[in-house]
This record gives C-alpha cells, structure tokens and sequence, in this order.
C-alpha cells in the first residue's frame, strides 16, 4: 500500500530551523516528483515550493535496506508566518497520496 509518513515538525522560535521527513513507501512514483505542500489554519493548502524564497531546500535519499524513499524539507529562518501543517505528496498506481501531516509552529 502507498503510504507518506512526515515527522520532524514541532515548536521553534523564530529565526530557527527544522528538518521535516518524509517517508514514501509502498509504490510511490519517483522520488523527485514528491512534493511538499503547507496549510496554514484557516487557509488553503499551498505548495511550499511557492513560498521558499531561498529559506526551504529539499533533499532527497533511498534507504539502502528496504529501499524507502526519503524526502526532506530542510527550513531555515522560519518566521511566525511559516507556522503550519506540511504535507508530503506523491503519486502512486492507485493516485494521489497525501501524508497525515507534520505541524509546525514558529513562535515570535
């Protein structure tokens, strides 16, 4: 079964950083084509590739083990702003596949 874990999210101070994971697994397409998206309460969901402006950089790995696919957001200088649940997403044989959700909170 297709399947997106996010982990890494959690409360930081402004001017901080995080690293987010995602694990894929189960048939998820190219490792490349994961994408990470945010919602911010009371907003609509949005690509974060949109919003990085030099502060967000991805990188990717495959575990050597059981050849999961690892997808990370790497986030630096956050502000109050980037306070918000990210979601990994990929696409598998059934479709779209979303993770359950990281949140992220960035104090001021």
């Amino acid at each position: 079964q297709a399947r997106l874990v996010e982990s890494g999210g959690g409360l930081v101070q402004a001017g901080g950083s995080l690293r987010l994971s995602c694990a894929a697994s189960g048939g998820i397409y190219g490792i490349n084509a994961i994408t990470w998206y945010r919602q911010a309460s009371g907003k609509q969901r949005e690509l974060v590739a949109a919003a990085m402006k030099g502060r967000f950089t991805i990188s990717t790995d495959i575990s050597r083990d059981n050849g999961t696919k690892m997808v990370y957001l790497i986030m630096e200088s956050l502000k109050p702003e980037d306070t918000a649940v990210y979601y990994c997403r990929g696409v598998a044989p059934t479709g779209v596949v979303w993770g359950q959700g990281t949140l992220v909170t960035v104090s001021s």
